[in-house]
């Protein structure tokens, strides 16, 4: 059975310590400066209106403020909803930050935007593809998504278990492959790229699994 709501949300509240990840909380200089560089090669021209879903503690959409951009964040975790709105409103930024589901996003949260953002987000999703329909349904004409994907489990290194999620709940579980993305993508955008992200810069660590983005087009 797909995993409850109120099952997901409770395993990421129950990550404190989610901020100490490097990727995560960005609070490595190097780090911070890396992913602050790839936004800005992602996105258009400032100011855009940027739904990032997935948002968690508000990491990126804490850097998209700063960049001038008009972020909106979606999580179903309530705990980290509230640290990314401390994050925002302590450096200066009043951007919605709201708690609900990123594979429908509420209707607060807004219908036409001209960028959908989200990162590590699509395996967690009981229908991946179902999500990545409906969400470029909110983009504008010419809006993008860019999707921060990757694939790190493999037969010799196992996927993290999720107490959350029985096996197989889950067909993304383990993260997708640049290919698999791009071909669940094709009937719903106009064109897509790969950028490939092996920067160790990014993950405050060397990695040696896929990481990528996929930037595309509606």
């Amino acid at each position: 059975m797909p995993p409850d709501s109120s099952s997901i949300a409770s395993y990421w509240d129950a990550a404190a310590s989610f901020d100490d990840e490097a990727d995560h909380g960005l609070l490595d200089p190097r780090v911070r400066a890396a992913w602050s560089e790839r936004l800005r090669s992602w996105m258009p021209a400032a100011p855009a209106d940027v739904l990032d879903l997935g948002c968690g503690t508000g990491s990126l959409s804490l850097l998209l403020a700063q960049q001038r951009h008009r972020p909106v964040g979606v999580d179903l975790a309530p705990l980290m909803v509230d640290q990314a709105r401390r994050k925002l409103s302590t450096a200066g930024f009043d951007a919605p930050m709201l708690v609900g589901d990123a594979a429908g996003p509420p209707e607060a949260a807004g219908t036409a935007f001209d960028v959908i953002l989200s990162r590590h987000l699509l395996w967690t999703l009981p229908d991946p593809e179902r999500a990545l329909s409906r969400w470029t349904g909110l983009l504008r004409p010419g809006g993008r998504l860019v999707l921060v994907e990757g694939r790190w489990a493999t037969s010799a290194e196992p996927e993290e278990d999720q107490s959350y999620a029985d096996p197989g709940s889950l067909p993304w579980r383990g993260g997708v492959t640049a290919e698999d993305l791009q071909r669940a993508l094709r009937p719903l955008v106009r064109t897509s790229r790969v950028e490939p992200l092996p920067d160790p810069d990014l993950w405050g660590r060397p990695i040696h699994d896929e990481r990528y983005a996929v930037v595309a087009f509606v």
